[in-house]
């Protein structure tokens, strides 16, 4: 027995099954407790978001000189169609003396300020972030909500500002691990029965992919606590997507081998060691590029998603790992009975052989050219879409799908004060010169108004109102011109923060991230594809069909955002996520497909090699396809545009590569490229030179 066979041996064996089981149960025991505590280890502060090297993430970091507890502005806003009145007036007032005595409150309370045509008020308080990032804001926002509303006498009121939308944002994402929890297992669930028509054998893989997730959320929670990895409700929530559809995508392929594997040998052990010997390089590549193409997100320049790629890299090597050695374990333990009511018996055919993938290989086989030339046509009809691609980022109302009230405030707030009223830019510089700064700053075209230097120990510090909405163009343009302003006053080291610097910085960061991460993410793909395959031609075929189903998915998308769901536009890293996942999740497929063609082509060659190929694993694929997109469909369910848009997104791509690009446009490549395909590798060879070489050698 080859090493590799014994290696693969060594989950399922009469007895070391039970040693694989012993120890995964001792890691569940010490994960359980660990796994429910990575809510706690996140961080939702702004700078875990943010760009590291911002000049408004500077900003926030020096401001700690001043207030050494992170504040965040909410404006609470009160409004009469007819007119304030006296009585309004005094309520507010009142509001104000309620605001400032209240425990989460931290500095002096400003207003209530009339605007001027007598309809609104507004009272800007200081509110403490905590430490647990929007989460804290939550309840004290609710309090000064209830407040203001208690005694309004016909007074329309809000909470909006920073605070207001940072709670609004903790709404939206609270109870988001649970919500995609089950929204995830109820769909693999139903999926997997559908799949194997079988009342048992789907709590199997569902099992281990559940043990997968708890145990990556423990080791995740140890690395944040005492490492000091970023978690942040955006990673916590995709892992639990990731770690389900990843790890079901490979107990589908396993399963369908050993079953492939137990019409031919008589000993279920023998039968699932051989299975592993076949699977275990697909898979083993399979994630191989799933985890590359995550660290790759490590050069980011945004803290986010600098902070998502080391996340989802341990998710999915722990979810390789269970579906190599716990799910095998657990197969060969329960024995064939499992699969019932189709028990797949000794010697019986295998179906797949003459299934609906066969007829659609033999049919491809027929006209391979005409085949794939039409679907390249077709996909790249979809990428017309881009053209409506608007990843320029998302104003405060375009965030989320509903319209929570911070939103209706700042709405108010336009009508009626400055626009950038409620977010003012924050500029801090050496205390010297901040009289300078200050002039600079109130002398460039956009602001409204400025406040006078606070100074404390050595810098200064004031604030800035701008003249239109924060999340307008406008203001991000004049952002700059403060920035260009305040830089040139000599020695005073001045630096430009605030809501609309952040957005600012954090979009010319996404976009530099694109720019960096797309390219190496490809290279880095193509590099694992042609050590697995063991050839140049089919690694840059199965790229290229992906970056053309990656394409076609975001122009599609780009359609359903714009005419089907009005969304406002898309995040700044929307291509950038959805590359990501794509490339690294739909090469999946191509790689189990082009694994099993280059076994078969091997033994009967390439052109019916691809078609058995696809017959052998046509059923598998799709169905790990369909699972896999709707697992991320389910991020549609949150009330943040954000995620919907990527669920969208990464869904419809699986599901173009899943039944289109692999099914198709690869196998008719494949076909119609014949044993070129495999250039330079031995099988790219004229089979007559190939005739004295055993299968083993030219696979």
């Amino acid at each position: 027995m080859s090493p590799s066979r014994r290696l693969a041996a060594l989950p399922c064996g009469r007895r070391s099954k039970w040693v694989v089981l012993a120890l995964w149960l001792i890691l569940v025991v010490a994960a359980g407790p660990l796994a429910g505590k990575l809510m706690s280890a996140e961080d939702n502060e702004a700078s875990s978001w943010l760009p590291g090297n911002a000049e408004s993430t500077r900003v926030l970091v020096e401001q700690r000189s001043f207030q050494p507890v992170d504040t965040a502005q909410a404006v609470v806003v009160y409004q009469r169609a007819s007119g304030i009145t006296e009585a309004d007036r005094a309520e507010a007032v009142q509001d104000a003396r309620t605001f400032a005595s209240a425990l989460h409150v931290l500095g002096a309370v400003v207003g209530p300020q009339e605007s001027a045509d007598g309809r609104a008020l507004q009272t800007v308080v200081p509110v403490d972030i905590g430490t647990n990032g929007w989460n804290d804001l939550k309840p004290a926002v609710e309090d000064m909500r209830a407040t203001a509303a208690a005694n309004s006498n016909g007074m329309v009121t809000h909470v909006t500002g920073p605070a207001g939308i940072g709670a609004d944002q903790a709404a939206a994402f609270e109870g988001i691990d649970g919500t995609l929890l089950f929204g995830t297992v109820g769909v693999v669930i139903i999926l997997l029965l559908l799949t194997y028509r079988s009342p048992v054998l789907w709590v199997l893989p569902l099992l281990a992919a559940g043990v997968s997730l708890a145990l990556s959320q423990a080791l995740i929670y140890l690395l944040a606590e005492h490492a000091g990895l970023t978690v942040n409700a955006q990673s916590a929530g995709i892992l639990i997507v990731l770690v389900l559809g990843a790890g079901t995508d490979y107990a589908l392929l396993i399963t369908a081998r050993y079953r492939e594997e137990l019409r031919r040998h008589e000993d279920r052990h023998e039968a699932m060691a051989f299975a592993l010997h076949r699977a275990g390089p697909a898979i083993l590549a399979s994630s191989a590029t799933v985890v590359a193409s995550m660290l790759c997100l490590l050069v980011a320049q945004m803290n986010s998603t600098r902070g998502l790629g080391p996340v989802c890299a341990i998710g999915v090597l722990v979810a390789l790992v269970a579906m190599l050695t716990l799910l095998p374990a657990l197969l060969v333990t329960f024995g064939r009975w499992v699969f019932w009511p189709v028990r797949p018996a000794h010697g019986t055919p295998e179906p797949t052989r003459t299934g609906t993938w066969a007829h659609v290989g033999q049919w491809i086989s027929t006209r391979p050219r005409k085949v794939w030339i039409g679907t390249a046509l077709a996909l790249g009809a979809c990428c017309l879409g881009l053209v409506s691609l608007n990843a320029n980022g998302l104003s405060t109302a375009g965030t989320f799908t509903g319209t929570p009230d911070s939103v209706v405030g700042q709405q108010v707030l336009d009508q009626h004060f400055p626009g950038g009223t409620g977010a003012p830019l924050t500029v801090i510089s050496t205390a010297g010169p901040a009289g300078s700064v200050q002039a600079a700053a109130a002398a460039t075209p956009g602001v409204a108004d400025t406040t006078p230097p606070a100074a404390h120990g050595g810098l200064a510090s004031f604030q800035a109102t701008l003249a239109d909405p924060p999340d307008s163009q406008a203001a991000k343009d004049t952002v700059d011109r403060v920035r260009a302003a305040v830089h040139a006053v000599p020695g005073a080291d001045a630096k430009v923060g605030g809501s609309t610097a952040v957005v600012l910085d954090a979009g010319r960061a996404a976009a530099a991230d694109n720019r960096a991460i797309i390219p190496l993410v490809l290279g880095v793909v193509l590099v694992i594809l042609a050590l697995l395959l063991r050839a140049v031609t089919a690694p840059l075929v199965l790229i290229a069909t992906v970056v053309l189903s990656y394409a076609a998915a975001l122009g599609i998308s780009a359609f359903f955002f714009e005419h089907a769901f009005h969304f406002e536009g898309q995040d700044n890293a929307f291509p950038l996520f959805v590359f990501v996942f794509l490339v690294a999740l739909g090469i999946d497929y191509n790689i189990f497909l082009m694994t099993r063609v280059r076994e078969e082509a091997g033994r009967r060659g390439t052109e019916a090699g691809a078609v058995a190929g696809l017959a052998a694993t046509g059923g598998v694929i799709t169905s790990a396809g369909l699972i896999l997109a709707s697992t991320f469909a389910v991020l549609g369910t949150l009330p943040v545009v954000g995620f919907a848009e990527i669920g969208f997104a990464v869904a419809l791509g699986v599901l173009l590569d899943t039944l289109i690009v692999r099914s198709v446009l690869v196998t008719a490549l494949t076909v119609d490229l014949g044993r070129h395909i495999w250039w330079p590798s031995p099988l790219s060879r004229p089979r007559e030179e190939l005739t004295d070489r055993r299968p083993a050698d030219v696979t």
